[in-house]
This record gives structure tokens, sequence and C-alpha cells, in this order.
């Protein structure tokens, strides 16, 4: 085990390179993510039938297709129709499209259990439309839906793995490449197990932080 521990430090950097990568790849995505979701919730509770049922379509789609099979088809299918991006475009766009429906999802069911009555109380105030939405229907139901959207960005992380199958450099996929050069499978992955857990945990303590500045002003 001291020898392993060895090798683990003598590749730390590669190790903090791919956590680097993780972290910028999945706030990227959480951030990006978080605001097509809210733009694609307005959609889905549209009372234009159409748009609603389309938003709809894409959402349960997204939920019923394996993250990693997404992936496959984002790399190595749209170069079929001449569209080829390279692992981490690719890697990012997957990640985004996946996690823009459950966001959706989340938002549009903190919604729907707002009171009606709130709404009704901003139309006389005379607030429609983009404005409803953007100061009185949003702000609560982002601050109801925290708890589930902390998850949700937890969960971008740890979906942030699967890439290690297009060579995107990031946690799983340093760790990897240490084991299968020293042949050390546990101690490469506990390491990147304990860091993989540091993340999630600094997820956890920002949605704690927020939720607790949120109440301050409730």
């Amino acid at each position: 085990m001291t020898h392993d521990l060895a090798i683990i430090w003598a590749h730390k950097d590669e190790l903090l390179s791919g956590a680097v990568t993780t972290a910028v790849l999945s706030a990227l995505t959480g951030a990006c993510s978080l605001v097509t979701g809210a733009l694609l919730t307005v959609v889905l509770m549209s009372k234009r039938r159409a748009l609603a049922t389309v938003a709809r379509g894409f959402v349960d789609l997204m939920r019923c297709t394996p993250f990693l099979l997404l992936v496959y088809l984002i790399y190595y299918g749209l170069p079929s129709f001449g569209i080829r991006l390279d692992n981490e475009p690719a890697g990012f766009l997957a990640l985004l499209l996946y996690n823009t429906a459950y966001i959706a999802e989340i938002l549009r069911s903190g919604w729907a259990n707002r009171p009606h009555e709130e709404i009704e109380a901003s139309y006389a105030f005379g607030f429609h439309g983009f404005q409803l939405v953007r100061r009185l229907i949003l702000p609560p139901v982002f601050y109801s839906t925290a708890p589930m959207l902390g998850n949700q960005f937890i969960q971008i992380v740890k979906d942030s793995s699967f890439l290690t199958i297009i060579a995107v450099p990031e946690l799983t996929y340093a760790a990897n490449n240490i084991q299968s050069n020293y042949y050390i499978p546990f101690t490469a992955f506990i390491v990147a197990v304990l860091l993989y857990w540091v993340l999630c945990s600094a997820i956890e303590f920002c949605v704690s932080a927020v939720r607790r500045v949120s109440e301050q002003y409730q």
C-alpha cells in the first residue's frame, strides 16, 4: 500500500488536473443547464400546447436515454451527418442536453406546486409574460427546488466520469491511466472516489449557503 501511495503521489499533478477538468466541466454544465432548463420550463408551462408538447417530448426522450448512449450518439453518431466535435465539446454537449431536461422537470414540478393565487395576484398588479416569470415565478421556484437542484448538480459531477470513454481528461480518465500503467486499481480509484467526494461536498456546501442567504430575505 505504501508503494501504491508513492505512485499516486508521484502522479498527483495528473489526478489534480483531472479533478480540475471535472470541476470546470461540471460547473460550466451546471450553470448553462440551469439557464437552458429554466427557459425550457417556461415552454413546458406554456399555454401553447404545441410548444409544450414538443418540450415534453424532449424532456421524456432525455430522461429515457442512458447517458452513455447519448455520449456515443454525439461523439460517434453525429459525424455520419457531417458534424464532428472534439471530445471535450462533445462531452459538454451531452451533459448539457441531458441535464437541461432533468433541471427543466425539477423546475416544472416546483412551478406547478406554487399557489395559483400568487399568479392571479401578480396579474392584478400588472405583471405579465416574461416579466412575471422572471421576477415573481422563477425566484421562489429556484428556492423551493434548491435541494433537488443540488442533487442534480452532484449528478452532473458523477455523469462526467462517463466521458472517459471518449478520452476527456477528467478525473476518472486520469485515475484509469495510472492504474493501467502501474496496476494499482484499488488505490488509484479510491483516491479518485475521495476527490469526487470533495467536489460533491463543495456543491452541498454551496447549496446550503445559498439557502441560508435566501432565508434571510424571506
